[in-house]
């Protein structure tokens, strides 16, 4: 690859704001009450026992790297997980043990083990048992998976922009899938209603006002991608930035509050990317409060398209994310394309902090604004692969 192959981002729109909140002080004590890394252990250690565990690749990006003129990127590549497709293999499976394990203990007044609970011990209890979400695609995937894993009754509720292909695959793993009109926010909405009405568990990757449990656990699997980050990195020198996709701010949330608990005060400058059409992270932290983006939140990174936040992950995003920027839709594809032509499998999702990495380094005024030289060792997420098939070669072969 050379400079020439990237010149599409040397003019590409991009929004920046650097977010004078953050702090870059010893990891604060409210958010290790969300996300640490004595629980991050025990989550990795439940998950490596799956069937199918595998780490998943990290891939060193020179020639892109040279081109942009830094000096390192790693792509984190979540393609394979599971079988699934996308990171999100290891936060909603993850909270559905977890939601089980609560219940049970409950209705046995003692603690139920996962040992107890693999084994299918409590089979008649979980058949019993609803769970319920909205989902883009992915996360509802991996809920159906877990809810499949245990004999869960699975409804999984999406809105009117996902696409058939998405809304197949979560029926591929048993799930009942609802489609509604509006945006993913208004697919959150029904889902809390009709768990609401039915006496369903909802198992969201977002949080609000009086719903903390679930998400801290569905956060708590994503950490499971860092732990091998740590690993995979082994004496090589440490992240100087870490550009992070937002959606409503749980994946953010949960690599933020790992790497700032594991590196402290020299932890990596933390940058979110969220579409320009879908950027709720971004018009929150300028405002200082939570704000809603409204519409239909039509991007095609549909993983992303979400307009209003987390509150837990906010808890975390407030206090760590230094930096927030915007990109659009048309910067998506090339970065498919360069990935593809390097044999690493890409969703319209999985891209975009790798592409505004590309963006920033190449534009002068966004590359001084965060300190990007050629020193700097970047890591970037690659969150999904083609999880829409169709679409994906619709877009690498245009």
């Amino acid at each position: 690859m050379n400079k020439h192959q990237l010149k599409p981002y040397q003019t590409a729109q991009i929004h920046y704001f650097h977010h004078t909140a953050a702090t870059h002080g010893r990891y604060p004590e409210s958010s290790r009450k969300i996300i640490n890394l004595s629980q991050a252990n025990k989550t990795k250690q439940r998950i490596q026992s799956w069937p199918g565990y595998q780490s998943t690749p990290m891939h060193s990006l020179d020639t892109f790297a040279a081109a942009a003129e830094l000096g390192k990127i790693w792509y984190k590549d979540e393609s394979g997980r599971f079988n699934l497709g996308s990171f999100k293999a290891l936060g909603g499976a993850y909270a559905i043990e977890q939601l089980l394990m609560r219940e049970l203990s409950k209705r046995h007044n003692k603690n139920i083990s996962y040992t107890e609970l693999r084994h299918g011990e409590h089979q008649q209890f979980c058949s019993a048992l609803t769970v319920t979400t909205a989902t883009d695609g992915n996360h509802g995937r991996s809920v159906a998976w877990g809810a499949q894993r245990y004999g869960c009754r699975c409804i999984i509720y999406i809105h009117a922009g996902v696409s058939v292909g998405r809304e197949q695959m979560l029926k591929k793993y048993a799930a009942e899938v609802v489609r509604v009109a509006g945006n993913y926010d208004d697919s959150v909405h029904a889902a809390a209603q009709a768990a609401m009405d039915h006496g369903w568990f909802v198992v969201s990757d977002t949080s609000y006002p009086g719903y903390t449990d679930v998400p801290r656990d569905v956060m708590s699997g994503y950490t499971v991608m860092c732990a091998e980050i740590i690993d995979q990195l082994g004496q090589t020198p440490a992240p100087t930035h870490v550009f992070i996709q937002g959606g409503v701010g749980g994946l953010a949330a949960a690599v933020i509050g790992y790497f700032w608990a594991y590196y402290q005060q020299a932890r990596p400058r933390f940058i979110i990317v969220e579409p320009t059409l879908a950027d709720c992270l971004y018009q929150t932290a300028k405002a200082g409060r939570p704000i809603t983006v409204e519409g239909d939140l039509n991007t095609m990174m549909a993983g992303l398209a979400c307009g209003e936040i987390s509150l837990l992950a906010w808890e975390i995003l407030q206090q760590g994310a230094d930096d927030f920027v915007t990109i659009d839709d048309a910067t998506i594809p090339h970065c498919m394309r360069l990935l593809h032509a390097h044999d690493i499998e890409a969703g319209e999702s999985a891209v975009p902090g790798l592409a505004s990495a590309l963006i920033s380094a190449l534009q002068p005024a966004t590359r001084e604004a965060l300190g990007l030289s050629s020193d700097s060792v970047v890591l970037v997420f690659g969150t999904e692969g083609a999880t829409d098939p169709k679409i994906y070669q619709q877009i690498i072969a245009d």
